[in-house]
């Protein structure tokens, strides 16, 4: 298991600069602000709750708390995750009526914690995503490229996922 304090000692940030973790998502990078990452825990065996909608894989037991978790692949309009030795939950704490609300998110491996300057993000372009647009917060510049980053909030609004 590891934790946000395992990537973040090695890491020197300035303050014009935002963390980022970078994972995969079938196939394709992805990244979030690291202030939302509470842990990082393999994939472990969940229990499956009936009537939920598609994307919540089940629940999870972590040391006493039971947490929602959901397939991030399925959330945005993918098929499902196949887990295997590098599947990973995101322990992640997004706001919800003004209150803090844990749950993990299947992604199917975790790559790196980035910085990013602040001059390096930019709006998302409002066509060719493959992915709703809502749910991209920023596009980032790195290594002459561009890594989406995710408005998680967005992604796992409780209230879309009791409705779904």
């Amino acid at each position: 298991m590891q934790t946000v304090e395992h990537f973040q000692s090695s890491i020197n940030l300035s303050q014009d600069k935002q963390q980022f973790l970078v994972f995969t998502l079938n196939e394709r990078i992805y990244s979030v602000l690291i202030s939302y990452i509470n842990e990082i825990i393999e994939y472990t065996h969940l229990t499956p709750v009936p009537m939920v909608t598609e994307c919540v894989r089940g629940v999870l037991n972590l040391r006493g708390h039971v947490l929602p978790v959901i397939d991030l692949s399925i959330r945005m309009g993918g098929e499902p995750i196949k887990e295997n030795k590098r599947t990973c939950i995101l322990i992640v704490t997004v706001n919800y009526n003004q209150e803090s609300v844990k749950m993990g998110i299947v992604v199917d491996a975790v790559n790196d914690v980035i910085n990013l300057a602040v001059s390096d993000l930019e709006a998302p372009p409002p066509f060719g995503n493959r992915i709703r647009s809502d749910f991209i917060q920023n596009v980032g510049r790195i290594d002459g490229g561009f890594i989406t980053i995710l408005n998680l909030e967005q992604v796992l609004s409780i209230k879309e996922l009791m409705i779904s």
